[in-house]
This record gives structure tokens, sequence and C-alpha cells, in this order.
């Protein structure tokens, strides 16, 4: 299996930038098109904002191309708590063909997202 990892702080916003590009070479390495490449760069970037904005102080994302693509976002420190996200999470079910949320007391604490 193919994993690339990237873990950095929330509030570092200049490494969303490197993700991106991380995000679109994983998606060049599985021969993703461009259209889905960019859809899950939004994706993941919505994932990590969505982190943010219930508390948590750095983000884990994981990626594996076995079988299309895949990348795991999770929240990681700070003080997490519920948070409104209903707009993020419509454009991320839009976006990709499989979303899973891991809530822990109501807390979204981790993505996971299928192209």
């Amino acid at each position: 299996m193919k994993e690339f990892c990237i873990e950095f702080c929330l509030a570092d916003s200049e490494y969303m930038t490197a993700l991106r590009l991380a995000v679109g070479a994983v998606c060049a390495a599985a021969d993703t098109d461009i259209d889905g490449a960019e859809d899950m760069k939004v994706c993941v970037t919505e994932s990590c904002l969505i982190l943010k904005g219930c508390g948590f102080d750095s983000v884990k994302i994981s990626m594996d191309i076995q079988d299309g693509v895949c990348a795991f976002v999770e929240g990681l420190g700070g003080e997490p708590a519920p948070c409104d996200d209903g707009f993020s999470l419509a454009l991320i079910s839009a976006l990709v063909s499989g979303c899973k949320i891991d809530k822990v007391d109501g807390t979204i604490k981790k993505l996971v997202l299928k192209l």
C-alpha cells in the first residue's frame, strides 16, 4: 500500500498551500484526472478548516492510493467542541464519492474522504 502522511499546526495557515500541493501530487500518483484532484484538494482543505473550527490545534492527514484516492483527516490536541460545519460538509459530500465522519461527544474528530 502506498501511503502519504503530513501533520501540521492549524494556526500555521501558510501550510494549507503546501497541503494542497501534496494532495495534488498524491492524486497525480494515482492517475486521478484534474477535476478529481481539484475536488480532493478542496475537500481536504475544508476538512482541515472544519477541524480548526472545532478547536483542534493540529491535523494529521494520511492518504493512500490503493483503491482510488482516500484521505483520512484527523484533528489532534486543543479543546475540541461541536461547531457549525453544515456548509463545509455539504460541499465535501458533493465533491467526493464517499465521506465518513467520526464524531466524539458531538464533535467531529476525523473525516474519511474517498474519490
